[in-house]
This record gives structure tokens, sequence and C-alpha cells, in this order.
């Protein structure tokens, strides 16, 4: 199987597929967060200005990572420092620049989006595009493969010699496995156990395991098909992808500890009986017409619309 064209030329302009496998996966990034931003209930028209700059801090950390662990490659040709069309950016470096821009704008920009859910709703996307930009990003760029292999799935990827372990493919599957259990497990989140809607749970859950599963999926990535003894860019690559999945377990035991704390306390915002106008825990004993006393008021509605309705004590 041949390389598969990494530019061609739309008369004198010669274009870069691995760029615009970019573009497009920048847009879906875009257009899925703003969906889910809607779906929960939030304002959307500060989104472009952060995502504006989420981009550019995004792209500059990348190659900046990429060059400071390839720093024998660059110090002979000073000059391919700004090319990033032949593919060198680093997913860490990446998230190291753009995760803190994007947290800045979006807490001025949108302070009634907390941080906690803010992190939970972009996970997905995260995962989503990162599938997505393995497929249009370095599957078609230079030196997209990863270790030679003789396996009949290998592939030729341009400006490396033999058939290459097609990474790029692998980690798209893995990136749309992560995805799918994120998906999952906000589902499951959102509904008690009877199907009615759970709203006003504590946060953390959903990135915190985004981060271990990416962060062990990128390491095991890079030691297996990726890496190369001894190199620094490549030891770094791995300590950061354990570091990220230890700060994953960390986020998911304070998320459990605060899920624990409020389902201890009655499950204050997100209680069906409560959020109903039914007897409160601590009212359940109280004589029926001293209850009935009280204002019901109306019942409130998950951030889809949906009326919250009334069910038994729900386990986590």
């Amino acid at each position: 199987m041949k390389p598969i064209p990494v530019a061609f030329h739309i008369g004198p302009l010669e274009v870069h597929t691995y760029g615009i496998g970019l573009a497009i996966t920048f847009w879906f990034a875009y257009r899925y967060f703003e969906h889910r931003l809607r779906k929960f209930g939030y304002r959307t028209d500060w989104l472009i200005g952060l995502f504006l700059w989420v981009i550019v801090a995004a792209i500059v950390g990348a190659r900046a990572l990429h060059v400071l662990t390839h720093l024998g490659t660059y110090t002979s040709d000073p000059a391919g420092i700004l090319a990033i069309w032949h593919g060198g950016l680093s997913s860490f470096g990446g998230l190291l620049f753009a995760v803190p821009t994007g947290l800045v704008i979006a807490h001025r920009r949108c302070p009634e989006l907390g941080l906690a859910h803010g992190l939970d709703l972009v996970a997905p996307v995260l995962m989503a595009a990162w599938a997505m930009g393995r497929l249009l990003g370095p599957q078609l760029m230079v030196d997209g493969g990863g270790h030679p292999s003789h396996q009949w799935f290998c592939m030729y990827y341009a400006g490396q010699p033999g058939c290459r372990l097609p990474v790029p493919l692998f980690q798209a599957l893995e990136d749309f496995a992560v995805f799918c259990v994120l998906i999952l497990i906000e589902h499951r989140l959102n509904r008690w156990p009877d199907g009615t809607v759970r709203a006003g749970y504590p946060s953390g859950l959903v990135i915190g395991t985004a981060m271990v599963l990416w962060g062990v999926d990128r390491t095991l990535d890079e030691h297996l098909w990726l890496g190369e003894d001894g190199h620094l860019g490549s030891l770094l690559v791995q300590i950061a992808g354990i570091a990220l999945a230890v700060g994953g377990v960390v986020v998911l035991l304070v998320a459990w500890r605060n899920w624990r704390a409020w389902l201890a306390a009655g499950a204050p915002g997100g209680h069906p009986a409560t959020l109903t106008g039914g007897p409160r825990p601590e009212e359940a004993d109280a004589p029926a017409d001293a209850r009935a006393a009280a204002p019901a008021g109306d019942a409130p509605r998950h951030s889809d619309g949906e009326h919250i309705s009334t069910a038994p004590e729900p386990t986590p």
C-alpha cells in the first residue's frame, strides 16, 4: 500500500492534508461543545471568542513541547520549528496551554458554568475530537506511523521507510472507546435507578474517568508502539501520561467523597422527593395536615426541560 498523500496542489497553492484535518477537527469540537452547553442549559454567545484563544494556545503549546523534546532535530534546522504542516504537535503540550486558557476565559465570560461541571462537559468533546483528529491528523502527515511491522494491517507513511504500525488508527479507536465510556457514565449520572431525572449532583466523575483512561492509553501507546528507548521525548510523554492518570484517580476519589456526602445530606437540589414538593426526609413523620400547610412550589425541571418526578431513595 502506498503512503497516503500528505499534500496536493490547487494551482500554485500547496495544500497540506494535515492542516485540513486539524481545521475539520477544531470545527467539530466547537460545534459539539456548543451543542452540549445548550443541552445543559448554558448560553453559548461567549463560546466563539473562547474557542479562538483555545485553538491558538493548543497549537502553540503542542508545538512548543514537541520542539523542546526534540531539540537535537531543531537545533540543526531552526526553520523547521514553524513547519507544523509536517506534523509534530504534542497532545500534552496542547493540553498544558489550552486547558488553563479555556478555564480562565470561561470563568470570566460564563461565570455560571462551574469549573468542575465545565470540565465534565468538555471531557467527551475532547475524546471525540481526539478520535477524529487521529484519523485526520497524524494518519495524514509525514512520519505518522509507529514502529516498523510486517503484520497484515501495517501501512506505509510518507517520510518513513518500510511498513509501519497504523498507530493513529489504534489511537482513534482507543479515544472513541473512552468517549463511549464517558457518555455512558454521564447518562447513568443523569438518571436515578428508577429512570427519573437526577440533577444537582457533584461533578468530577466524568473528567476524572477521562484523565485515568486517556493517561493510561497514551502511556501504553508511547511505550509499545511509538517510543524510542532512551529518547527524552518518549520518556516525558510516558511520565506525563502516568501523572495524568494519577491525577484522575485523585479527582475520582474527591468526586466520590462529595457524591456520598451529597446523598447522605438527602441529595439537595437533586432528590426527586424534595424536588417535586413531596415531604423531605426530615418531614416524613410529620402529620399530613402539617405538611399540606407548607407551600409546594412549582416542580423544577432538568436542564433539558423535563419534569423531575418522585422516586424512592436511590443508592449510588
